[in-house]
């Protein structure tokens, strides 16, 4: 299944908990990016065979769809010519593609989450990858800021200036830097709850469309698989008739 079977970990992980936990940010979020950049490039690498899957699928599921529908006007077609053995030949058939029809829904539906699978895992890998370089850069900004205080702090100490003073500027800094980093948090915070949102908003209209969809295809060749042969061939009849 490849990166496929890690599914759960990729959407699981959470890059600022990570670093928040870190001895050394500035070393894990290198580590961490290779590692990210590594996955997303998998996923990439694996996304064309699963569609290609999905497309598969769905071709099949079609054809073996389209096979039902025909054999069915066969078989109505056999009996209104009054030829009752082919009518029960192609009613055999049919139930046999219909069976084979099941199997092949449950290969389709499962090609078609492996498909939502790998895009979700590459929308979340590309947003882990823009938060770490964001924090990279804030990283280094603020490594710089201490380097440049530390630096006048001891040019101030060297001609007897008053540390209070850049101790002072040091405090602000880092007060200033907290707060924009607690924005940036606050702000992360409320877009994964807007696509948390958003993706069950997509499910329940991809749920309705799919009830809506089954019930307006409904037609003569979804007839009950459970009916034998005899009985199709007894409800053909009666349709007959009844057109008469």
């Amino acid at each position: 299944m490849g990166v496929l079977s890690r599914f759960r970990d990729i959407m699981a992980s959470n890059v600022n908990a990570l670093l928040d936990r870190a001895e050394d940010p500035a070393k894990t979020i290198d580590a961490y990016m290779r590692n990210v950049n590594s996955d997303l490039g998998k996923v990439k690498a694996e996304t064309a065979a699963v569609l290609a899957d999905e497309s598969r699928a769905k071709r099949v599921l079609d054809e073996c769809k389209a096979e039902i529908e025909k054999l069915q006007r066969y078989a109505e077609k056999a009996v209104e010519a009054g030829n009752e053995e082919d009518a029960r030949m192609f009613l055999d058939k049919k139930a046999a593609a219909a069976d084979k029809k099941s199997q092949l829904q449950a290969a389709y539906e499962t090609a078609s989450s492996n498909a939502a699978n790998m895009k979700q895992m590459q929308d979340k890998l590309v947003s882990d990858i823009s938060q770490l370089e964001a924090r990279r850069v804030n990283l280094k900004a603020k490594m710089a800021a201490v380097k440049t205080q530390q630096n006048l702090n001891a040019k101030s100490s060297s001609v007897g200036f008053d540390d209070s003073v850049f101790d002072n500027m040091e405090e602000k800094a880092n007060m200033a830097y907290n707060e924009a980093m607690a924005i940036a948090e606050l702000r992360a915070e409320k877009k994964d709850d807007l696509d948390e949102l958003f993706a069950e908003f997509e499910k329940s209209t991809n749920s309705g469309e799919s009830e809506n969809g089954s019930v307006n295809t409904k037609s003569n060749s979804n007839t009950n698989t459970n009916m034998s042969t005899e009985d199709e061939l007894a409800a053909i009849k009666e349709q007959l008739k009844k057109k008469k």
